[in-house]
C-alpha cells in the first residue's frame, strides 16, 4: 500500500463512521439512555406500536438482549409492554414520554444529516450516499 493506513479510504470511513455515531449517542448519553436504545425507540415510531418479533428484526438483537432493554426502557417510562397488532402478539409501544424522546432523537439525527448535506451540497450528497451504499453491499459478505 502506498499510502498509510491512517490516510486509506478504509481507514477514512471507518474513522466517519466512528465520528457519526458519537455524535448521534450525544443525546442519548445525555438523557440517562445506552447505545441502541435508539434502535428500539425508533423501532417503536408507529403508534400502535411493534411486535417483538418485528422490533428483534428492527434492531438486530436477539430476545434475551431486547426482553432486557425493553424492561430497562419500560421502568424508565419510555415504553408499555403489551399485546399489539390484530393477532395481539407480544410487543411494545412507546408511551409519551417515550415518543418525545424517540422525536427529540429523530431531530437531532435529522439535524445532523443536514449540516453534513448543507456543508457537501446536494450533489455531492447523493453521489456520497450512493458510494457508502455501494460500499456496504460490498462489504455485506
Amino acid at each position: 500500500m502506498s499510502k498509510s493506513a491512517a490516510g486509506s479510504t478504509l481507514y477514512r470511513l471507518i474513522e466517519a463512521g466512528h465520528l457519526a455515531r458519537q455524535a448521534l449517542l450525544a443525546p442519548l448519553a445525555a438523557r440517562g439512555l445506552e447505545p441502541g436504545d435508539d434502535a428500539v425507540l425508533l423501532g417503536l415510531a408507529a403508534a400502535g406500536g411493534a411486535t417483538l418479533e418485528a422490533l428483534a428484526d428492527f434492531t438486530g438483537l436477539g430476545a434475551d438482549h431486547l426482553s432486557a432493554r425493553l424492561a430497562r426502557l419500560e421502568d424508565r417510562g419510555l415504553l408499555l409492554r403489551l399485546a399489539v397488532g390484530p393477532e395481539m402478539e407480544p410487543g411494545a409501544r412507546l408511551s409519551q414520554q417515550g415518543h418525545l424522546m424517540r422525536q427529540a432523537i429523530e431531530e437531532h439525527w435529522k439535524h445532523l444529516e443536514d449540516t453534513l448535506a448543507e456543508d457537501l451540497g446536494h450533489k455531492r450528497t447523493k453521489h456520497l450516499r450512493k458510494g457508502l451504499k455501494r460500499i456496504v453491499q460490498l462489504l455485506s459478505f
